[in-house]
């Protein structure tokens, strides 16, 4: 997708995927070490492709690699962000936007 809108004169924004230590449904162990990894592809690619990279993942990050708690999700949660989570990613996201248009 974003070859496509690339090579149709959209400017592209890959957004890194939010933080997280464990997903309550699931069994997969370190998940914050596989985010990170997941991220550093992200960006590489956006990197050698001419695409911006949005790095909500640093904004919102743990000292243990997950979101902080209570501050951008829910403690029985910990992967979807609350409203201020989601005002946190829409500034690193409009800070980024506005790069674009100057």
């Amino acid at each position: 997708m974003a070859a496509l809108a690339r090579s149709s004169g959209i400017k592209v924004l890959l957004c890194s995927v939010l933080p997280s230590i464990r997903f309550p449904w699931s069994e997969v162990d370190l998940p914050a070490e596989m985010i990170a990894t997941l991220n550093d592809k992200i960006k590489a690619y956006a990197s050698n492709n001419g695409h911006g990279y949005v790095d909500d993942d640093s904004a919102m990050v743990d000292d243990q690699g997950g979101l902080k708690v209570p501050d951008y999700t829910a403690a029985d949660d910990l992967v979807h962000p609350n409203e201020t989570g989601y005002k946190v990613i829409e500034k690193v996201i409009l800070a980024h936007m506005m790069d674009l248009i100057d």
